[in-house]
């Protein structure tokens, strides 16, 4: 609906037992409803940068129940839209002791959806598992978590830089990257604006995660990478716009009502006069820009328990040490609060971060020994390269970070070993990043497995001719060459050894992960067009892994497996 007053959404975001949250822009000021089973829930609209946002919470639901739902914008409907041919957005509340089944993946680009889009970025999978959950053909989880990369701002379509030709000169810096707020605006209009992606939004919850090319490529890389930004005319205007348009668009989705009404932000919309536009211009662009000069101030992190599972989604780009001297993927008090919520007692422990964890081994060496040549180890020329190296091909992940992906191993073993309460059945990593999807398991003989898969890309594959060099890097004799380089520059070994059990595979992917009696399942899915139909595509599995509730269950089921 063009005339519409809902320029984009509803999202339906944190949902538990008796609460959910909808999100929306709006073209105007004015007052969002949402009308479910003979009851309303108001919210005012808030500005920012000419922009218009709203954040409905409904709450006093009853849990285990799901209800239709509509939208209205001073009294008028706007959702779902009249001729709509999904079905009626609804809201299901948690019900206790439901195993989760929860999708997720990264790396998402806003390319149309016809044979040229397809052709050039494949099939969109996330749109894939949305026409098949409409249709019927797949079920709808629980939670839609996305690792990284909603949006690129510093790779950009056709279309965005149709948008940022008609408001400045293209060819001045940024160039084709995005500038300022009203260039991220636009850019997740297009990123959630297809039909049967902004149904699947609607009505199932979401929660995100930024990851580099949220904000631009190898985004805190390291401190020579922060220095080179900050000697640039535009970077200021792209982190505070980028920090700004995330805390809109993403994060406040991701709060609890309780974590919400901490947030500073939050409490000035709260505090202000009902019926009245608060404008949170300034104070937004105030509070990211802070947090990128003092990110110990403001936590982008959160964790949430499913009953007997622990979800815990890691910033991995804000809380950043890169003091040469210490350098954390996390910093100390990021590292703290991970610690505190890394406890047993749970089904499941579930780690979130944009990055694997567990690279493949041959990989996590050659990053290893690349951070500490950049660091020094081989002498100044040898730190110059190291430092090149890890710029141009991406050697920043956790493994690039050995302080604390050392300390994190360590709290992961414990979880696992039962020395923070009793053992759960797995500690597993969830990732994307990578543009391949894979997954490791470290070699244990007792306690709980400690897992990592990884889905990455649902709508951005990497060229084939990088695909080959991904393997060279990443299997085979990538791990005894890259063991000896990482031990020549006296890198410390990995407190543990791992191997990967399925994988790699390069298909644009949605995982669905399913925790069931006999294990946690996940399932890969893609979008598979027939006959030319670019724009009906079918979800098909790619590959499935179950890691077993216990290693008695592994073993039963090897010896009943015919040779």
């Amino acid at each position: 609906m063009a005339s519409s007053p809902l320029l984009l959404g509803p999202m339906l975001r944190y949902v538990d037992e008796t609460s959910a949250s909808i999100w929306v822009e709006t073209r105007a000021d004015c007052r969002v409803s949402v009308h479910a089973d003979g009851r309303s829930w108001h919210a005012r609209t808030f500005a920012v940068h000419g922009h218009h946002y709203a954040l409905v919470e409904v709450d006093g639901l009853q849990p285990g129940t799901t209800r239709p739902y509509v939208v209205t914008i001073d009294g008028r409907r706007v959702w779902p839209e009249e001729d709509s041919a999904y079905p009626a957005p609804v809201v299901a509340t948690r019900t206790p002791g439901r195993p989760l089944r929860m999708a997720f993946g990264s790396c998402r680009t806003s390319v149309p959806h016809d044979r040229r889009g397809n052709r050039t970025h494949g099939v969109d999978a996330l749109r894939a598992f949305a026409l098949a959950i409409a249709g019927g053909s797949a079920d709808r989880p629980d939670l839609l978590l996305f690792l990284g990369d909603q949006v690129y701002a510093d790779s950009t379509s056709k279309e965005m830089q149709d948008f940022i030709r008609s408001r400045r000169d293209i060819h001045e810096e940024p160039g084709k990257e995005l500038k300022d707020y009203e260039e991220y605006a636009h850019l997740y209009q297009l990123a959630w604006s297809d039909g049967a992606n902004r149904w699947l939004l609607s009505t199932v919850p979401s929660a995100m995660i930024f990851d580099d090319h949220d904000i631009r490529d190898d985004w805190n890389a390291s401190l020579d990478w922060k220095h080179r930004m900050e000697g640039t005319s535009w970077w200021r205007g792209r982190i505070i716009a980028g920090l700004a348009s995330y805390w809109v668009h993403q994060h406040l989705g991701n709060l609890s009502p309780r974590a919400r009404a901490e947030d500073e932000l939050w409490r000035r919309l709260i505090g202000r006069d009902a019926d009245r536009e608060l404008d949170l211009t300034d104070a937004l662009d105030a509070f990211a820009e802070r947090c990128d000069t003092h990110p110990d101030d403001y936590r982008w992190s959160y964790c949430r328990d499913f009953d007997d599972v622990r979800l815990i989604v890691v910033d991995s780009r804000v809380a950043r040490d890169l003091t040469p001297s210490d350098r954390g993927l996390l910093d100390a008090q990021e590292l703290g609060w991970f610690d505190e919520q890394m406890r047993g007692g749970f089904r499941h422990v579930l780690v979130a971060s944009s990055l694997p964890f567990l690279l493949p081994l041959g990989l996590h060496h050659v990053e290893a020994w690349d951070e500490a040549i950049a660091q020094g180890a081989w002498r100044k020329p040898a730190a110059w390269i190291g430092e090149r190296l890890r710029q141009a091909v991406d050697l920043e992940h956790w493994a690039a970070f050995q302080n604390s992906f050392q300390a994190v191993a360590r709290i992961a073993t414990e979880v696992a070993d039962g020395e923070r309460g009793p053992s759960p059945q797995t500690v597993t990593f969830l990732s994307g990043d990578v543009h391949y999807s894979y997954v490791a398991e470290v070699e244990r003989t007792t306690g709980a497995r400690i897992v990592q898969a990884v889905c990455s890309p649902v709508r951005n594959p990497l060229p084939r001719f990088l695909r080959w060099f991904a393997v060279v890097m990443s299997y085979g004799v990538a791990t005894p060459v890259g063991a000896a380089a990482a031990r020549s520059a006296k890198v410390p070994d990995p407190p543990f050894r791992w191997h990967t059990v399925e994988g790699p595979w390069f298909d644009n992917n949605i995982a669905l992960l399913e925790d069931a009696d006999d294990g946690l399942t996940i399932t890969w899915r893609s979008g598979i067009v027939d006959h030319g139909d670019e724009f009906h595509p079918r979800l098909e599995d790619v590959a499935s892994v179950t890691v077993p509730s216990s290693r008695d269950a592994e073993a039963e089921a090897r010896d009943a497996t015919p040779p």
